[in-house]
């Protein structure tokens, strides 16, 4: 109301109007945003001389289906390392969707490199162009997720100027075929086949000879394929009519349209399930008699197939088999032609030419099973396994359960320090081997494993994994405990904290619906249920270490303090490896190197006298290193140099805590309490939580400390 009492005719749109009440809702900008999505030239038609001209000129349009899914790869981003495994960057970063289906694990991006080696060596005619790319991993190991992932971007790819590929459709067929159904008048090549495969050989190579001469690619373009039953049909009548004459048959006949892969259409990608393992029927991957068509047509004729099998669909892209071990023996045999021949064999119909890159899915049983039957030699011979594991550093597994929990709602519930870690290392405990060398147990392996030292310089992670390789069944990873039943637990745990009206679940809440889950949970194996429950023991020892240090932090620890100390710790080491002296910060002098203190330092992390020089190397190293670089080298950003920092400072301070009222609560003084419960805050407990490790490690801490001044 105006201040007459009048209404005013400037007012805001309401929902009951049709003007957008924001902008991001106003159906204009949406309709923008849509069109921009689509390809400039989706709509457009091409004649076939337009295609020919752009073969020769932009070759990368004519790829065949393993060189533009390897060409996708390399698109999108690679990040070389220093060894041997490239991480692909729709899976560390996952740019389409912001990061929501990165992939965690240095053995996982290795299962995902072969992957792609894989493809790119089909896309060279290396072999594995004619073999089943077998996805092969444990229950829950992410291979599914995976071959998703690959396919919406093989769909967007094929959306960009950089993956564009085209296919063609006849045209005013009624025109020239006299028993052509009206409804066919206009009939888009029902494989999706490159136009290519509209020239006789001779003029085709001679065109892929051109284009082959200007690619800049380690792969050859090729395409020896026939045209599809259909289309034949179409040519040979419609060259019959125009006297041969193909130039003329092209002309009026035919368009060049653009092709977009497209899962929900099945247009270049097919995900396969088996239904009925006890029905199964090849037609649902090489297609059938298209019964609508029988009338008009008649049986024998080409014109009344149905090109809707799965292996049909998915020409020119990618065909996915979900569970692929679980169809039958017999229904497995179609795939021998489809990958060693390249070509597909409908019932009672000629053979079909087909280009696709085959993925198959499978878990550990159905493999074991096709592999020990004889009668599956030849099928085994044509797959590629590919391994995919289970995540084996425990921090990496921690960023899966925290990326599930960032799509959640628990805004209500904080999830403490260490809890994701712990439900994590349970997880490695579970899925490595023991370890039979380098005196280290199955923790210290696991912390091996998560770049950490475990006390140790001399232990190759590479060597570990390969004698745990040899020891397991398969290979290390490819079994334990899913990461599904690990989140479930994690999840129940905060659901269970809601009505409960308590504001965190702790490392130790988790563990224990962990420990009560673990026997009832079905795809957990009986026999290991005892190992099971002595991780989780160890689990809970690791979690009271690191609470230790936390309340260690709490009582005494400064960062400044801790930063000064590495400070002159790194000053010392790099005089005493470079025979320098350092400077006296009181008296300004020149003196030699602080033994005294450096060992001081060194001793926290039990190095013996000994091996001081093989550290102070290591530290040395580490500062070249990060000056090379130009990244900063703060003390805190050296694990061991930190841990080993913490420690001594612990030693310096600890005589001047009131461990009293650590024992008995009762005792605490508000404000040493407060003061307590802050740098706890800042080190992420919420305040419950803070309390309840003050209770929980700080009793320990303080009766540890009592006992040894006794």
């Amino acid at each position: 109301m105006s201040e007459t009492g009048s209404t005013s005719t400037d007012t805001e749109p309401t929902a009951e109007s049709t003007e957008p009440i924001t902008e991001d809702v106003s159906l204009s900008s949406i309709s923008d945003e849509y069109r921009a999505s689509v390809p400039d030239d989706l709509r457009e038609t091409y004649p076939v001389q337009w295609y020919l001209n752009r073969v020769v000129d932009e070759p990368r349009v004519a790829r065949n289906a393993h060189q533009r899914l390897a060409d996708m790869f390399d698109y999108y981003g690679r990040e070389d390392d220093d060894g041997d495994v490239v991480r692909y960057t729709i899976a560390s970063e996952d740019p389409l969707h912001d990061g929501e289906n990165v992939f965690f694990g240095e053995n996982v991006h290795e299962a995902i490199h072969r992957y792609v080696n894989k493809v790119k060596s089909g896309a060279r005619g290396l072999g594995p162009e004619r073999r089943i790319k077998l996805l092969l991993g444990p229950v829950g190991s992410g291979k599914s997720h995976f071959d998703h992932l690959v396919r919406r971007y093989f769909e967007d790819y094929t959306r960009r100027d950089e993956g564009r590929m085209y296919t063609f459709r006849w045209v005013n067929l009624t025109d020239v075929i006299d028993d052509q159904d009206p409804g066919d008048d206009a009939v888009r090549s029902p494989m999706n086949q490159d136009p290519l495969v509209l020239l006789p050989r001779e003029p085709r190579d001679r065109v892929l000879e051109r284009a082959n001469e200007r690619l800049d690619a380690n792969y050859t373009l090729s395409n020896d394929q026939s045209l599809d039953p259909e289309s034949a049909f179409y040519m040979e009548r419609l060259l019959e009519q125009y006297d041969d004459d193909l130039e003329a048959v092209l002309a009026n006949h035919v368009e060049v349209v653009r092709l977009v892969a497209d899962e929900n259409r099945r247009e270049c990608i097919e995900t396969f399930e088996p239904k009925d393992k006890k029905n199964q029927d090849e037609t649902e991957l090489t297609g059938d008699i298209n019964y609508s068509k029988l009338a008009v047509y008649g049986e024998s004729d080409p014109r009344a197939f149905d090109y809707s099998g799965a292996l049909c669909n998915a020409n020119r892209g990618i065909f996915s088999g979900e569970e692929l071990l679980k169809l039958q023996r017999e229904f497995l045999y179609d795939f021998l032609h489809a990958t060693q021949e390249g070509t597909i064999k409908p019932r009672n119909n000629p053979r079909i030419d087909i280009d696709q890159v085959i993925v198959g899915r499978s878990n550990m049983p159905e493999y074991r099973d096709k592999r020990e039957d004889e009668k599956m030699e030849a099928f085994n011979d044509r797959t590629k396994r590919i391994d995919y594991p289970y995540v084996l550093e425990y921090e990496a597994e921690a960023r899966i359960y925290e990326r599930l929990l960032d799509n959640a709602d628990i805004d209500d519930v904080s999830v403490e320090p260490h809890t994701l870690e712990m439900a994590g290392l349970f997880a490695v405990l579970t899925r490595i081997q023991e370890p039979t060398e380098h005196d280290l147990d199955r923790l210290g392996k696991a912390k091996v494993y998560n770049g950490e030292a475990a006390g140790a310089d001399d232990i190759d992670p590479e060597k570990l994994r390969d004698e745990g390789d040899d020891r397991a069944r398969e290979a290390e990873g490819m079994d334990g405990v899913s990461p599904r039943f690990l989140a479930d637990e994690i999840a129940e745990a905060i659901t269970d904290a809601v009505p409960r009206e308590e504001e965190y679940v702790s490392s130790l809440t988790v563990l224990n619906y962990i420990e009560a889950n673990l026997e009832s949970h079905g795809s957990i194996d009986p026999d290991r249920l005892g190992d099971y429950e002595t991780f989780i023991d160890a689990v809970r020892d690791e979690y009271e270490d690191r609470a230790i240090e936390d309340v260690r932090h709490a009582l005494a620890y400064e960062l400044d303090e801790i930063r000064e100390q590495g400070e002159k710790y790194m000053d010392h080491v790099m005089a005493y490896i470079n025979d320098e002296t350092v400077e006296d910060d009181v008296a300004g002098e020149e003196r030699s190197p602080d033994e005294t203190f450096m060992r001081a330092v060194e001793e926290q992390l039990d190095i013996p006298e000994g091996r001081k020089d093989d550290f102070r190397q290591e530290v040395s190293n580490w500062v070249g290193r990060r000056a090379r670089q130009a990244e900063s080298f703060s003390p805190a950003d050296n694990e061991r140099l930190r841990r080993a920092l913490e420690r001594k400072l612990w030693e310096d301070k600890k005589h001047n805590i009131n461990y009293s009222a650590l024992v008995n609560a009762g005792d605490i003084d508000e404000g040493d309490r407060n003061e307590w419960v802050a740098a706890l805050r800042e080190r992420g407990y919420s305040e419950g939580g803070a309390m309840e490790v003050l209770e929980f490690a700080g009793a320990k801490v303080a009766k540890d400390e009592m006992e040894a001044d006794e």
